[in-house]
């Protein structure tokens, strides 16, 4: 029951901390509310083009914060799960989740926020560094060459549920579902992105 409890607590903190939408809060700061300009989205990239870097710098810095501090508050609460060797927190993959839930759904903004993907990649990096880091290699060389961040924001986020498979990571069935709840909010935020993909309409990054 205390364990219930915990991860419940641990969900909620998440929540309430990933509501805290960077883009929508600086976008304000600047007089502008981001989600009526541009593409809409309450992220990074759409405050890059309209409210310019200095902005985008503080919505990265911002983003990638709140999904850390959610799971170190889950990692505090201290409830894990064994399967064989494999251990795993249940209360940070919790509290991650919630992060992201907030980010996408804030509850402070009239649930409109972003589409996650700064939260969602330092969430995966406290789930698990390297399998992130990994991920994070193929977002790189995906934009790099195609200039897509959609494109590369979903492949990497698949990516990391496909290699969360492979027994030398040794990770728990719930950290599976859990990497697999995170890309599928990925994929689902992203499906505007995806038709233009296929229509050949989808913004690129410019360096």
């Amino acid at each position: 029951m205390i364990d219930i409890l915990k991860i419940l607590a641990a969900l909620a903190s998440g929540y309430l901390l990933g509501s805290l939408n960077s883009a929508v809060i600086v976008g304000r700061i600047y007089g502008k509310d981001i989600r009526s300009h541009g593409s809409k989205s309450a992220g990074l990239t759409n405050t890059l083009r309209v409210l310019g870097k200095p902005a985008a710098v503080l919505v990265l810095g911002g983003d990638i914060l709140k999904g850390i501090i959610a799971c170190l508050i889950g990692l505090q609460l201290g409830v894990y799960v064994y399967s064989g060797e494999a251990v795993d927190s249940l209360s940070l993959l919790a509290a991650g989740a919630g992060a992201v839930m907030g980010h996408n759904w804030p509850v402070y903004f009239g649930f409109r926020g972003g589409k996650g993907a700064l939260t969602v990649a330092a969430v995966m990096f406290m789930f698990d560094w390297v399998m992130a880091l990994i991920s994070l290699g193929l977002f790189v060389i995906i934009v790099a060459s195609t200039r897509y961040v959609s494109l590369g924001t979903i492949c990497a986020a698949i990516f990391f549920v496909a290699i969360s498979f492979l027994p030398v990571f040794e990770s728990t069935l719930y950290f599976n579902l859990f990497a697999s709840l995170l890309a599928f909010v990925i994929v689902f935020k992203h499906t505007e992105n995806v038709q233009r993909l296929l229509s050949g309409t989808e913004n690129k990054l410019t360096f």
